[in-house]
């Protein structure tokens, strides 16, 4: 009877320009697509993130999801 969260979606996508470059720079990059953000409600406070990639090419996407994140933020 534990509540997690009051609600939670997570949106799934793929920036075509964004993967593109990432996969030219390793087509096992791949393994990372469609990228996600997380927006959750718990204990009345709003939450969005994204998970963390790793070092290297794949900081585009972080930067990317980054920038979503902090403009849906200004709302």
């Amino acid at each position: 009877d534990i509540t997690l969260f009051d609600q939670a979606d997570i949106f799934l996508f793929c920036s075509a320009r964004v993967s593109r470059q990432v996969m030219e720079a390793d087509p096992m990059n791949i393994a990372h697509c469609p990228y996600a953000i997380f927006v959750m409600e718990r204990n009345d406070t709003v939450e969005i993130g994204y998970r963390q990639y790793p070092e290297g090419p794949m900081q585009l996407v972080q930067d990317l999801l980054d920038e979503i994140v902090q403009e849906a933020l200004e709302f």
